[in-house]
């Protein structure tokens, strides 16, 4: 076995509208074009590493870094986080790394992210995968909590909504619940919720989906298999990826068919 890393970790401090941030990201070189990957809510950086496994995408550069206030990355004023933030801090991490035009790739409020990244610059996204991002108001069942479970309480509130993860009826939940304290400060979770609800009830996000000028893909776990925009993105050329025994962290339940269709995606073929 190689000793030689297959990636690098660096972390990167940034001031964003007179807020510290120091990032901590994963990336790696190569002469092909890149591809950048943002997390989603209570989820890390290395959800992504992987794909230094999968030969399909040998000699891809990559980036995957933590979000604000999320994993490795540290912010100043976890109060102020919010997808306006978030698509920011993706812009100064471009900069910062020189990727010009890039595949991206997206899950839960990564997805949110990285489509109002791509919206704002559509000539720089070579290919979009969505993996059950925000685009309707349907989509916030776990955002929306912090309306339909307020608490003032920031700490009270991230507890009980840790035990509802756990005991949710999906593949994956409770993996996902048992390091959510460990991965997300609780101080950062209401500015983030009730962006990613605002954005989603008010944000027109099925029309900015829809408009991008490049391959798209709408991944969902099987269980979520009754989104009622399915047949309305397909029938629009959106390309839709139904995971297996999977709920809302592919990642999690079916890394394998989550990277297949990826690479599908971006060599602009729809896996069958």
């Amino acid at each position: 076995m190689s000793t030689q890393p297959a990636f690098s970790h660096t972390r990167v401090p940034l001031n964003i509208d007179g807020i510290s941030l120091d990032v901590a990201a994963l990336y790696r070189d190569g002469d092909k074009l890149p591809i950048v990957f943002l997390h989603g809510f209570g989820s890390t950086k290395e959800d992504y590493v992987d794909i230094v496994r999968y030969a399909a995408f040998n000699g891809h550069p990559f980036l995957a870094y933590d979000a604000p206030g999320c994993g490795e990355s540290t912010c100043s004023d976890l109060s102020r986080i919010d997808i306006a933030l978030l698509v920011k801090t993706a812009r100064a991490l471009l900069e910062h790394f020189a990727i010009q035009r890039f595949h991206l790739v997206g899950h839960s409020m990564g997805g949110l992210t990285s489509l109002m990244l791509a919206h704002q610059h559509p000539e720089r996204v070579l290919s979009f995968a969505n993996i059950e991002g925000n685009i309707d108001p349907q989509d916030c069942f776990l955002s929306r909590q912090i309306h339909d479970y307020a608490d003032e309480d920031a700490e009270h509130f991230f507890d009980d909504f840790i035990e509802r993860a756990r005991q949710a009826p999906a593949y994956a939940s409770a993996l996902y619940a048992a390091s959510l304290r460990h991965k997300v400060r609780a101080g950062a979770v209401r500015s983030i919720f009730e962006s990613m609800v605002a954005l989603s009830d008010h944000g027109e996000l099925m029309s900015k989906f829809l408009a991008l000028p490049c391959p798209r893909l709408y991944m969902y776990g099987e269980q979520n298999a009754s989104l009622t925009y399915l047949a309305s993105l397909q029938s629009q050329g959106v390309y839709l990826a139904q995971i297996q025994n999977c709920g809302h962290f592919p990642m999690y339940s079916n890394p394998s068919a989550m990277w297949e269709h990826i690479g599908h995606l971006q060599r602009r073929q729809p896996c069958e």
